[in-house]
């Protein structure tokens, strides 16, 4: 996260309150487009890196077991069909993540192609 704001620049939203931009019209229409994809890209990856966290969830774990915990107490343990059917399971849902995602990237900018750019227009 810290890689994706530090990229950003600031001279997009001082230009955008110069123009008379209020302070949620410059968050909405500057700041979230232009970091919209990094903040996607950074959510996949720690959705894809959340699988393998075993250590981590073995410090925080409760009362129930995280994902990782299951997975590694079924492979510790006689191997189950139960295992490849989860593994299926989990493969499928990230699938559907990540597709989710690049078609909601696509739809975004095929929708600023069909609106267009309101720089150059007159007031």
């Amino acid at each position: 996260m810290f890689a994706v704001f530090n990229r950003f620049d600031r001279r997009y939203e001082e230009a955008a309150r110069d123009l008379g931009a209020t302070s949620w019209q410059t968050i909405r229409h500057v700041v979230v487009p232009i970091l919209l994809p990094s903040l996607i890209g950074v959510g996949l990856f720690g959705f894809t890196l959340s699988y393998d966290e075993f250590a981590r969830s073995l410090y925080t774990s409760g009362t129930f077991n995280t994902l990782p915990l299951e997975i590694y107490g079924m492979t510790t343990n006689v191997t189950t069909p139960v295992l490849y059917a989860l593994g299926t399971v989990t493969t499928g849902v990230s699938f559907l993540v990540i597709a989710l995602a690049l078609v909601s990237i696509i739809m975004r900018c095929r929708r600023r192609e069909r609106h267009g750019s309101d720089a150059g227009k007159a007031a």
